[in-house]
């Protein structure tokens, strides 16, 4: 139902921010809670924020706690991902995914709806 397409990755230094973008379309944002999640090289995909969707609550995971801030921007049916002091175990592809569901925000399988992802690469 709603179609999410991930912008604003790049190759940064560390210590660096980049701000990632999730455009919808399809959809208004509003009856779906958003999450961001990362997958490494040889990794599962790991959840990393997670904006809720009736009451705005965010979500973080222990490894980006303080330096990554998720925001919703509902007039411009975007969700953003702030990402300071990168470090080279943030190097990902990121997606960012829909979810109508009340559950484990951080476990993918609720989500029915998921971009392409953009690469997220931290390298001196």
């Amino acid at each position: 139902q709603v179609q999410l397409v991930e912008s604003g990755g790049g190759l940064v230094q560390p210590g660096a921010s980049l701000r990632l973008s999730c455009a919808a379309s399809g959809s208004t944002l509003d009856g779906y809670a958003i999450g961001w999640f990362r997958q490494a090289p040889g990794k599962e995909r790991e959840g990393v924020s997670c904006i809720t969707s009736r009451d705005g609550r965010t979500l973080y995971a222990d490894s980006v706690k303080g330096r990554f801030t998720i925001s919703r921007d509902n007039a411009k049916n975007t969700v953003y991902l702030q990402m300071n002091s990168l470090n080279p175990e943030d190097t990902a592809v990121y997606y960012c995914a829909a979810s109508r569901m009340r559950a484990n925000y951080f476990s993918p399988r609720i989500y029915a709806y998921w971009g392409q992802g953009t690469q997220v690469t931290v390298s001196s």
